[in-house]
Formats: C-alpha cells, sequence, structure tokens
C-alpha cells in the first residue's frame, strides 16, 4: 500500500506504516529541545510537542530515520547505527 504524501505536510516528513494506522512524522529543531509533529495519512495534525533526546550525540542535520515505537509522548529515530529516544518534555 503506498501512501501519497498530502501538500501540507513538510517535505522531510517520513511515514512510519502501521498495521492499524500509519503516521507522518516531522522533527525541528528548538533550542535545545526538538518540536516533533505526527500527521495522519490524510495530512491532519494529531499531535506536535516539544521532545528531549536521551542521548545528546542526534545530529539533525545528518540522514535519520523514525522507527517504532513513535508516538506522541516517544519517539524513536534511528541514525548511523544508533538508537535515540526522544521522549515528551514535561514541563
Amino acid at each position: 500500500m503506498n501512501i501519497e504524501k498530502p501538500k501540507n505536510i513538510d517535505l522531510n516528513a517520513q511515514l512510519i506504516k502501521g498495521i492499524g494506522a500509519s503516521s507522518w512524522f516531522t522533527i525541528k529543531s528548538e533550542g535545545n529541545l526538538y518540536r516533533i509533529e505526527r500527521f495522519s495519512p490524510e495530512g491532519e495534525l494529531e499531535c506536535t510537542r516539544l521532545f528531549r533526546v536521551e542521548l545528546n550525540t542526534f545530529d539533525i542535520n545528518y540522514e535519520y530515520e523514525f522507527t517504532y515505537i513513535s508516538h506522541c509522548k516517544e519517539c524513536t529515530i534511528l541514525q548511523n547505527d544508533q538508537t535515540y529516544k526522544f521522549y515528551a518534555n514535561e514541563y
């Protein structure tokens, strides 16, 4: 099943395909935190939050891939054979 990226989603968004539902994810740097947004396959914003990364060696300027488990409170990104866990920044 090929899902076409809706026009309102950032060019760099990545699709994680799920059994029940798939989601698009984007990430942007905001100071020492990261804004991660999740969109439905149709392009509806499902959540947007600031996240902190468990390891500070993640570099948003290098190739990365969203993977499981990723949702509105925790996201997982692979980069250079390293797994990075992002957690919602609770104040």
